[in-house]
């Protein structure tokens, strides 16, 4: 019996030794897979390696999973998908699961499909606040409607947390919340041209440290253009559409032969150096490609730089990781690691930096680390942060097709366009709804639709109403952007913006004015009274001016003088040296 007793507490004793070993081991495991971990997915340098271990279940797609690599920060790491193919249906699964995030419906209104209870049920919803309140005639429209839902904890620039609210689908019941005081406005395209020429008059931003050899040159290059002869006809510019054609001609000149650009190389795909040639974010993905492989603009050698340009894309961030506050975090980490190794970004403190990004999110996710750089974004209100003068916005290019983007568009003259105006679309956001309440089935000449079928006959009559109207209505949705300006200016439709706050693409150099429309967002109810008043004559020129625009908004796979890549590397090009000056 003894000896039984004796074999017992023998056992006992080794099997507790030997757990104990094995859990060392496996702490050091973990230790060793969470540091490289971080790592690789981070800041790896090799494009291939991509690190996950499964201490949580997955969050929402097979190979995506959340660790803690620390207290306060949450790091997603994500497995690079086998193909482009399997790539893409991994983004349009997350797509359509975070779709109330999501701006846009999509090139066409119809490929989002809603049920039509939900459609319906808003605009009776409209209505019975309408009568509620009573209100009648010019009703003055919030410039800003999100519905708040989960907040997520940022860091303000104190170093206090506040809280953010994210975007998310609104509920029918609440769609008509954001009707305001009529004493609140928005920012009008007036004074959006007022903020542009204060903002050249604000205050020095020259480098912290002596003044570079980069900056003298931009500089003189700065003196250049304000030197600039008066274009002749054969400059391939229609005059018109610009502030001051001659200048942009000496500046757009200047820029192909002194503007050098440093991409930096930290960061692992897929949020760096994997751009997304297709789908409603395509804009910052070609920008990435096609910067990345020009040999104009890029050099190897940092101090040679005049631009510093950081290649992440916000769609893949957005798609890789789950909230504000963890996307926020990994650029801060980025930002740390870019100012650690090298001395650039402190020279400047990020302000000769820029990044180019179209998701929803990616202007409150860099409104703090990244502040200074020169943001181009596709979410360009000056509500939120989007700062005149220093930002720029870049225009939101749906992309179906990279062989045709010009695909089911066909201009018509103006005198085969019988329509007056047109919109179809899904109810994103507080303002469709309204739209839809007042024009749809009003009258004859004002096409006003919800969302239309998404079989092709659908398509086919969505792009003959789009070919056939004068005005092409732009309204926004969740955000102030939407892909339906350029879809007007590619099937030559006159835009008819209605986003207050919105600062259109390249607003540092052209005159909207000159092809476009602005229609504040209270002014809804008098929408058709607005067109009706502008002149035969006026109108002929703004669907000229929308002929000659088209140029500046096409990609193309081998860039061209003047197309929308050179224009969004200039437009960044042009702030920063309206930004420079002389100690």
């Amino acid at each position: 019996m003894g000896i039984c007793v004796l074999a017992q507490r023998f056992c006992d004793v080794a099997i507790r030794r030997f757990l104990v070993v094995i859990g060392v081991f496996i702490a050091i495991i973990l230790v060793f897979q969470c540091y490289w971990t971080i790592h690789y997915s981070l800041f790896g340098a090799s494009d291939n390696i991509s690190v996950a271990f499964s201490l949580q279940v997955p969050i929402s797609q097979k190979g995506v999973f959340r660790s803690t690599a620390s207290t306060n920060v949450m790091v997603d790491v994500t497995f690079a998908p086998h193909s482009e193919k399997d790539a893409y249906e991994k983004e349009v699964d997350l797509d359509g699961e975070v779709g109330r995030r999501s701006h846009e419906d999509a090139n066409y209104s119809f490929t989002q499909k809603r049920p039509k209870y939900v459609y319906d049920d808003a605009i009776q919803k409209v209505r019975e606040m309408d009568n509620k309140h009573n209100v009648k005639g010019n009703v003055q429209f919030a410039s800003q409607g999100m519905i708040p839902s989960k907040g997520v904890g940022i860091l303000d620039a104190s170093g206090t947390q506040s809280v953010q609210m994210e975007t998310q689908n609104e509920k029918p019941h609440l769609l008509n919340s954001h009707l305001k005081n009529e004493s609140k406005m928005g920012t009008s395209i007036e004074q959006m041209n007022t903020l542009l020429l204060q903002s050249f008059n604000s205050s020095s931003m020259s480098p912290r440290w002596s003044s570079s050899r980069r900056d003298r040159e931009l500089l003189s290059a700065k003196r250049e253009i304000e030197k600039a002869h008066v274009l002749s006809n054969s400059s391939g510019l229609y005059v018109p559409i610009f502030r001051d054609a001659s200048k942009f001609s000496r500046s757009y000149e200047l820029m192909e032969r002194k503007l050098k650009v440093y991409i930096y190389r930290e960061g692992g795909k897929p949020i760096f150096h994997q751009p997304k040639m297709r789908g409603l974010y395509a804009a910052e993905g070609w920008f990435m490609k096609l910067m990345e492989g020009n040999k104009r603009f890029v050099v190897r050698d940092p101090r040679k730089a005049h631009l510093f340009y950081l290649p992440f894309s916000s769609q893949m961030l957005r798609v890789t990781l789950s909230g504000g506050k963890q996307m926020e975090q990994y650029l801060e980490k980025y930002v740390q690691l870019i100012a650690g190794r090298y001395h650039f970004w402190n020279r400047t403190g990020g302000a000769d930096h820029f990044l180019v990004a179209c998701h929803d999110w990616a202007s409150q996710i860099t409104r703090l680390h990244m502040k200074s750089c020169i943001r181009s974004l596709c979410n360009s209100n000056v509500a939120k942060g989007f700062q005149i003068g220093k930002d720029t916005t870049l225009p939101v290019t749906y992309i179906h097709s990279m062989m045709d983007p010009l695909r089911g568009f066909a201009g018509k003259l103006p005198s085969e366009r019988s329509i007056l105006a047109f919109f179809a679309g899904s109810m994103h956001g507080y303002l469709r709804p309204i739209l839809i309440k007042h024009w749809e089935n009003k009258e004859p000449d004002m096409k006003i639709f919800g969302p239309m079928p998404r079989d092709l006959e659908g398509k086919r009559m969505y792009m003959e109403y789009m070919n056939s109207s004068k005005y092409c209505i732009c309204a926004r949705g969740y955000e102030v952007h939407t892909p339906r300006i350029v879809e007007a200016i590619f099937s030559e439709c006159v835009p008819v913006i209605i986003a207050d706050n919105y600062v259109p693409p390249f607003f540092e150099v052209l005159k909207w004015e000159a092809f476009s429309v602005f229609v504040g967002e209270r002014d809804i109810p008098s929408l058709r009274n607005i067109l009706l008043s502008i002149p035969e004559e006026k109108y002929l020129a703004l669907h000229l001016g929308v002929k000659k625009v088209q140029q500046h908004f096409l990609w193309h796979k081998v860039p061209v003088k003047y197309d929308l890549f050179h224009m969004i590397l200039h437009s960044i090009w042009n702030n920063r040296l309206s930004q420079i000056r002389p100690k």
